[in-house]
């Protein structure tokens, strides 16, 4: 595969990403390496790297847990206190080996330690190999809202590697391939059609290329997300809503970020077709499609009033007004798009039925 050239980084592909990650190192003689890892990365993908890693430099590992439960500041002390402790400077780099949480909360942590060490990027999940690799955004989250304290800043270089993708269960492959799937949706009628018939983790990997350049085009157009970089936002409006209230609430089952975002893509198909003109042959197509890969979540309505409370901490929100990327057809989006109070209500009832 090609390199994917993005803002001031490449995304380098399975051998060239190893051969771009020795030349780096041997060109930049960091003082230390830092490699951040969970305690699943540390055990079966980190092993796997440093065998491909050539030369002779100082590395130290911090490993942290695993889980959106510790994205949060507590972690990143943990870590700020471990560099400090292990003699990192800021011709230091850290190479963040993990998910999405790791690489969105290791950026966040080298954006910020001596403010700002050179970082990269070595995404182990489907989701954080076509979501995390591109676009610079970093954080943590506060308490169970998602996402709500860090920096747009960019990697070095990030390097995508498939075979890590061999050590992960199905539910997080299907968790990572819900944004797949978000990505037809908001820029290619031809690709949702042809992600309809991957099933297995052979399949996807066909594809990871594609969805990697159809993020790197609009987040080229709009890197800070001031306008067509928000339509990378459809079906987390609701879904980041979803999987907050999933996480802070104990008596429920804890959802992964894609089986969220995959009710959400549902419901703000409703109120695509409602608003904006989706068909209802789409809007059953974009169902289907789901329900046939996800399970169906049960939602009460206590549970679904304190889901909309929680919106109004929506990132792409602006003076007090929660905005929505909807589809007007399968590949054309529109953003910051109001939605009357009623049509929540209903969305949840078409997602029941």
């Amino acid at each position: 595969m090609d390199s994917i050239i993005s803002d001031s980084y490449a995304v380098h592909f399975n051998e060239k990403a190893f051969q771009a990650l020795n030349s780096h190192l041997a060109q930049k003689k960091y003082s230390i390496v830092f490699i951040l890892v969970d305690e699943n990365t540390h055990e079966l993908c980190l092993p796997n790297f440093m065998a491909e890693i050539s030369g002779e430099y100082q590395f130290e590992i911090i490993e942290i847990e695993s889980g959106e439960v510790n994205k949060n500041i507590e972690t990143c002390i943990g870590v700020w206190e471990a560099l400090s402790e292990l003699g990192a400077d800021r011709k230091s780099v850290m190479i963040n080996l993990g998910g999405g949480v790791l690489t969105d909360m290791g950026g966040f942590i080298a954006s910020t330690f001596k403010r700002g060490i050179d970082f990269i990027n070595v995404p182990t999940t489907l989701l954080s190999m076509v979501d995390a690799s591109v676009g610079g955004k970093t954080g943590i989250d506060l308490g169970s809202l998602k996402n709500q304290i860090g920096v747009i800043n960019q990697p070095v270089m990030v390097l995508v590697v498939p075979d890590f993708l061999d050590t992960l269960d199905n539910r997080q492959v299907r968790s990572g391939f819900a944004e797949m799937l978000k990505h037809g949706l908001i820029q290619d009628t031809a690709y949702w059609e042809a992600l309809k018939d991957a099933e297995s983790l052979e399949d996807m990997k066909n594809y990871i290329l594609t969805s990697i350049q159809i993020k790197n085009k609009v987040v080229l157009q709009d890197p800070t997300e001031q306008h067509i970089r928000k339509i990378l936002n459809y079906g987390h409006t609701l879904g980041h809503a979803i999987e907050s209230y999933f996480l802070e609430n104990e008596s429920k089952e804890m959802l992964l970020h894609g089986e969220a975002i995959a009710i959400g893509m549902i419901l703000e198909a409703y109120l695509s077709n409602k608003l904006l003109g989706l068909t209802n042959e789409s809007l059953e197509d974009i169902k289907t499609t789901f329900l046939n890969r996800y399970d169906k979540v049960e939602f009460l309505n206590d549970d679904i009033d304190n889901i909309l409370k929680l919106m109004k901490y929506d990132k792409k929100n602006s003076h007090g007004k929660v905005n929505f990327v909807l589809l007007k057809s399968i590949g054309e989006p529109e953003f910051d798009v109001e939605i009357p109070v009623d049509l929540f209500s209903e969305a949840f009832a078409y997602y029941k039925v």
